[in-house]
């Protein structure tokens, strides 16, 4: 039985672990995970964070979390961090502080291509394994070993030709302020499209908080499954996250739609220097190829540009695009992760 210290804070970092699981089979988790995979240390609700100026983390906490799980790991085999560096980093610190012969395993790497390249020495300083889930990645960790990407593990249907559904698919994302902010647009867009529309809200939300959130959303039909919704829909409107990536991935064509406060639009462009927001976008730029999808971003989003994007797109284009990057990705990363983990 493989025991196995977790730091998985984020819903999605929580949806990547599942898969690794399956294929671990015999394992014991302690840490901090969802209580779906077992008894946590602490809820991953607990740490959930976002955003620039939204993250006023729990430093207290934090730190009370991070020597519990330093004293945990006495009791592991190896560590798993995934994602979350602001937390994951400092832990991993402390934990080889005090237990310098246990492996620590990072998957899915803190994103220093985009921005923070100091903490790549971090990690590799304090990090045995870096699980990478970016082909490009090794460009900038000497460590990295690309291991494949969650979603062609959690994916279960591409797309191999043009749809005709009529179906158009709406996600504005799953923060509060991205949502609320979108949404204005997306309405008017939908005003103006024949096909049946179809808004994807976060499975978590209740429904006090949708009509809080969403207001009147009485011309759309509500969809709380990602990929049912992308599968079905023939084109998609997508605030910036990890559902643009999905979507290339599955292969619905798509804009990629972005629009937040402007305090936190102006860090954003301060820190952050890439040509592109979209992850397949950035996939393709480092691959010194043409970019996958549009993307319309703050003054940019407006009723004119969506329509112009959703009329003129070339599909089958879009369609050979998500096979290159199929192709790019390879493979899922779940099996190789859980090799890391097993014990020897």
């Amino acid at each position: 039985m493989n025991n196995i210290l977790v730091s998985s804070l984020e819903p999605s970092a929580n949806l990547h672990l599942e898969p690794v699981l399956k294929e671990l089979k015999k394992y014991n988790l302690k840490g901090i995970f969802d209580p779906r995979f077992g008894k946590p240390l602490y809820p991953s609700s607990d740490f959930s964070v976002m955003g620039f100026v939204d993250i006023l983390f729990k430093i207290k906490k934090a730190k009370q979390a991070i020597e519990k799980m330093v004293k945990l790991s006495f009791e592991c085999d190896k560590v798993l961090l995934i994602d979350s560096p602001a937390f994951n980093l400092p832990l991993a610190k402390a934990i080889k502080k005090k237990n310098p012969t246990i492996e620590i395993i990072y998957y899915i790497l803190p994103q220093v291509w985009a921005w923070k390249e100091k903490r790549v020495k971090k990690v590799e300083k304090y990090c045995d394994k870096l699980a990478s889930i970016l082909p490009f990645e090794s460009k900038f960790y000497n460590k990295a070993h690309y291991v494949g990407h969650p979603l062609l593990d959690e994916i279960t249907t591409f797309k191999t030709k043009t749809t005709n559904n009529g179906k158009v698919a709406f996600l504005p994302g799953s923060r509060k302020s991205e949502i609320k902010f979108l949404m204005k647009t997306y309405k008017e867009v939908a005003k103006n499209i024949k096909e049946e529309k179809i808004l994807v809200i976060p499975k978590h939300f209740q429904e006090k908080q949708i009509k809080e959130i969403y207001g009147d959303i009485k011309d759309f039909t509500i969809c709380k499954n990602t990929e049912d919704a992308l599968n079905k829909s023939d084109f998609a409107f997508i605030c910036s996250g990890t559902a643009t990536l999905e979507a290339a991935v599955i292969g619905t064509p798509f804009v990629l739609t972005y629009k937040a406060k402007k305090i936190d639009y102006f860090l954003a462009k301060k820190f952050v220097h890439l040509k592109h927001i979209g992850l397949a976008n950035i996939i393709f730029d480092f691959n010194h190829e043409e970019s996958m999808h549009d993307e319309y971003i703050q003054d940019e989003l407006t009723l004119e540009n969506l329509l112009n994007a959703y009329k003129n797109l070339d599909k089958e284009q879009f369609i050979k695009k998500a096979k290159r990057l199929r192709t790019i990705l390879e493979h899922g990363s779940a099996k190789e992760v859980s090799n890391m983990l097993v014990k020897i």
